[in-house]
């Protein structure tokens, strides 16, 4: 056996998960970033969880606001999923996607997956992240079911096994 450290990042690798954006806005300005440190909570209340480095440029913001927006990708958008993966300034990335904002000013991607618009409830500090878990106040979701999947440092598509083979 090897030791955690290493191989628990390896193992992660395997770990496929959907492609997420994660928005906010405070202090007069919008952020986001990409994330697969996505889950479910609880369906009641409707709830989930992300979990974001504390030491990014996104932590400040939604430990202040009191709102933010889980954005699931459609398999078309790694291009997008690139830009809000920390090369562009916060502000440059809303310029690719088509970003809208709820009656309160939150981002959202228009044409994604599903975009879950949360109230955050709680913040619980674990190692080098937090985990913001928010109540599912209102879903968007798109008619066609095709998320985009990062697994092993690479993007792909979800596919029925039937239309797979």
């Amino acid at each position: 056996m090897v030791q955690a450290g290493a191989s628990f990042r390896d193992a992660m690798r395997r770990l496929a998960a959907t492609v997420t954006i994660i928005s906010a806005r405070g202090a007069g300005r919008r952020h986001g970033i990409t994330a697969t440190a996505v889950t479910s909570v609880s369906m009641d209340p409707p709830s989930l969880l992300v979990c974001v480095n504390r030491s990014g440029s996104l932590h400040g913001l939604l430990s202040e606001s009191g709102r933010f927006c889980v954005n699931l990708l459609r398999s078309e958008q790694a291009a997008l999923s690139d830009a809000f993966s920390g090369k562009l300034s916060p502000e440059e990335r809303f310029q690719h996607g088509a970003w809208k904002e709820d009656g309160e000013g939150l981002p959202f991607l228009a044409d994604g997956q599903a975009s879950i618009f949360c109230g955050r409830r709680d913040i619980i500090q674990y190692g080098s992240h937090s985990i913001f878990i928010g109540e599912v106040e209102s879903v968007l979701l798109a008619d066609e079911v095709s998320p985009l999947i990062y697994s092993n440092g690479a993007y792909g598509r979800c596919l029925p096994l039937e239309l797979a083979m």
